[in-house]
């Protein structure tokens, strides 16, 4: 297939945001919500104003806070700042006398990897990742910087891109709204061709901001990446500014959980978005309640003495008034109060119980409990794990390995590294070493120690059936042991020899005859 023309590009992007749009109020909602602050769906972006108060309507923090929570938990527990969370290991298709060289080769790989990755935005970047991700579908760019900053990681507000599915249900095609003054698409895309309009803008008002969209498309036929940053003028015209083939797509979609027949994701957000909004609209009624029972609401007559114009009802207000009671009451009475009519406490409890065990919010104990055990923390962690099921799945194969992939890929265009061999599971494999993965991993080591403890009961005959070196190993690989911190196949074999040597040396020691008078070896003189 042929690059797109104007008009074909122009449907196709139309098509995947009119999929979108049954989506628009349900996402509102979430963001409203649970991400007021992050909320484009107001029509922020499009009336193009900032510093809007996008919280009036919020009226308990909940959500809010356990959002971002959430969001700090999946973090720490699949992407922790500063930390390895993945390691480059050999394949299947790796031969097992190369396997310790390849071991050895990949962990300096992959300490350069992260070695260059610490020093980019991504871990500011995947924070705002996965607060998108909780609401259910969560955006990013990865693409080659400066000097400076080798990689950037740009999150994208999900509100900004319109997706499309590959044949195997993952995202394929992206489409995105950019606004920008005209002075900076130049700037942006080098090799853009501007139209006369557009130069004529430059020229008079280089500060205008303008509406593009761009497109990152995959074309099956020729199996080659597409590339277009066009300008809409109306429904039926467009003109295209840049026109690229790529050797890879810059974006990163994932989705939370997703149901089938639906390209966009469903997160943890929306599964309790009813009990947010029940919360939010009994904390907003508690509130009117509370300002009722503190003005109050009153009645007056208009006797001649009494203004009700005039009057001020505000602490220490002194009202005047014909009469007290009768016949003429006290000189100075209180005003009487309104009843104080409260909802339930337990109510409101229940819900945010609820919604901060929906966000995974109920990790660890509350701080003003005893202290908590690394055995806790761990076993808390492997419940986490649990409780995310397909989710976790779906982050490892949807975030965690291509993002990987594509690092690399741009690593070794920018000549940062070299790595002769493809990251296809093959010949090198992507393993999840983040916390929660270990947590995971744990269940395993644990199942492989208990029959390891069992068999070495039976004496010699059990622990014949073991083999002690590739538990070892395999039990480092599952924890996450770097390879340096390992001896090699070479090594152990030069420690065993030492070791059998050293046996041998002492026999030897030990069958030395023993002449008549004199003393043995070793033994003080007399």
């Amino acid at each position: 297939m042929a690059a797109l023309t104007p008009d074909q590009l122009r449907k196709r992007s139309a098509a995947a945001w009119d999929k979108k749009e049954p989506w628009r109020n349900l996402y509102d909602e979430a963001y409203e919500f649970a991400l007021p602050q992050r909320n484009l769906y107001d029509g922020s972006w499009e009336a193009g104003t900032r510093g809007k108060h996008k919280g009036a309507r919020v009226f308990d923090s909940t959500a809010v806070q356990a959002t971002q929570r959430f969001a700090n938990r999946m973090q720490s527990g699949l992407f922790p700042p500063d930390k390895r969370w993945m390691v480059l290991q050999p394949g299947t298709d790796i031969p097992d006398e190369r396997d310790d060289e390849v071991r050895q080769a990949l962990q300096l790989f992959t300490e350069r990897f992260f070695a260059i990755l610490n020093q980019t935005n991504f871990d500011l970047a995947m924070g705002e990742f996965l607060m998108d991700l909780c609401v259910g579908t969560a955006a990013m760019m990865v693409q080659p910087g400066d000097d400076e900053n080798r990689i950037k990681f740009t999150a994208v507000p999900n509100f900004l891109i319109a997706i499309e599915e590959g044949p195997d249900g993952s995202v394929q095609n992206v489409y995105r709204k950019v606004k920008m003054p005209v002075e900076n698409i130049t700037r942006t895309w080098p090799d853009a061709t501007l139209t006369e309009g557009l130069k004529r803008l430059l020229e008079d008002k280089p500060q205008e901001q303008i509406n593009l969209r761009e497109g990152t498309i995959y074309d099956i036929a020729d199996k080659q990446w597409r590339y277009y940053i066009w300008r809409q003028q109306t429904d039926d015209q467009s003109d295209i500014l840049v026109e690229r083939e790529l050797k890879r797509s810059a974006w990163i979609v994932s989705r939370f959980m997703k149901i089938a027949g639906e390209v966009w994701g469903r997160g943890p957000i929306l599964a309790c978005l009813a009990d947010v909004k029940t919360l939010n609209k009994a904390i907003e009624l508690l509130l009117k309640n509370a300002s009722i029972n503190i003005a109050g609401v009153y009645t007056a007559i208009d006797d001649g003495v009494l203004n009700p114009q005039t009057i001020r009802i505000v602490p220490g207000a002194v009202i005047p008034v014909a009469r007290n009671g009768g016949p003429q009451g006290p000189s100075l009475s209180p005003l009487p109060r309104s009843g104080d009519l409260q909802l339930s406490q337990l109510v409101i409890n229940d819900l945010r119980m609820q919604i901060r065990q929906t966000l995974l919010d109920d990790s660890l104990p509350p701080d003003n409990m005893s202290a908590r055990s690394a055995t806790e923390i761990v076993e808390r962690m492997s419940r986490l794990a649990v409780n995310m099921g397909a989710a976790y799945g779906r982050m490892i194969t949807e975030t965690m390995l291509p993002l990987t992939r594509l690092v690399l890929d741009i690593m070794g265009d920018e000549g940062l590294i070299d790595l002769p061999l493809r990251v296809d599971g093959l010949e090198v494999q992507i393993v999840p070493v983040s916390p929660l993965a270990q947590a995971q991993n744990l269940d395993e080591v644990q199942s492989v120690l208990q029959w390891l403890g069992i068999v070495s009961q039976l004496g010699p005959v059990g622990l014949a059936t073991a083999k002690m070196d590739a538990i070892a190993d395999w039990v480092a690989e599952q924890l996450g042991v770097p390879v340096t911190l390992r001896t090699s196949q070479e090594e152990r074999q030069d420690i065993e020899q030492m070791g059998q040597q050293f046996l041998e040396a002492q026999a030897q020691q030990q069958a030395v005859p023993v002449e008549a008078g004199a003393a043995p070896p070793g033994a003080p003189a007399q």
